[in-house]
């Protein structure tokens, strides 16, 4: 398991652009609301975050405190 995982700030829009590029499909929108990372699935490749058309997607160690 990796030690990196994404974290998604609460600006999320809910564009859905990430889920798109997820290889292990890690991520999923919640309610129409904001995007969410299945912790189990992410292995912190980081791809989600350079297709984030609000830059809120980071990589960041895994049990960060945010």
């Amino acid at each position: 398991m990796s030690t990196k995982i994404a974290y998604i700030a609460k600006d999320c829009v809910s564009c859905g652009t990430c889920l798109s590029v997820c290889p292990k499909s890690a991520l999923s929108i919640y309610k129409g609301v904001y995007a969410t990372v299945d912790e189990k699935k992410c292995v912190g490749c980081g791809k989600c975050v350079g297709v984030c058309p609000a830059a809120v997607i980071a990589i960041v160690e895994r049990g960060a405190v945010i």
